[in-house]
């Protein structure tokens, strides 16, 4: 079982910057694909970042070029770097790991392990 403590989260003003960072509990943490999702109340989870276990990474279209994904193998954790917030960038993210080998990490079922989540919100 993985536990993932994402950490972050915040109030920020549009055009501002949040990093977020999921911390995990698992052995092979390097083996394991990890992504970012997000959440409004009443909408489906959906899909922000991933980055796999060669570093390859992977974002949506309303994010690329202002959301960097990261990760640290050493100490089990991942981050991602949000710039140039929106306020439709406010949601619940949350981090997610699997061993999605071949299946697309953009897609939420590869993935069997979550964290709580941690809310973003932009401010106009």
């Amino acid at each position: 079982q993985v536990q993932l403590v994402e950490s972050g989260g915040g109030l920020v003003q549009s055009g501002g910057s949040l990093r977020l960072s999921c911390a995990a509990s698992v052995l092979g943490f390097a083996s394991y694909t990890l992504g970012w999702f997000r959440q409004a109340p009443g909408k489906e989870r959906e899909f922000v970042a991933a980055i796999n276990w060669f570093s390859n990474t992977y974002y949506a279209d309303s994010v690329a070029g202002r959301f960097t994904i990261s990760r640290d193998d050493a100490k089990n954790t991942m981050y991602m770097q949000m710039n140039s917030l929106k306020p439709e960038d406010t949601d619940v993210y949350y981090c997610a790991a699997g061993l999605v080998g071949h299946a697309s990490p953009r897609l939420i079922s590869p993935y069997d392990n979550w964290g709580q989540g941690t809310q973003v919100t932009v401010s106009s």
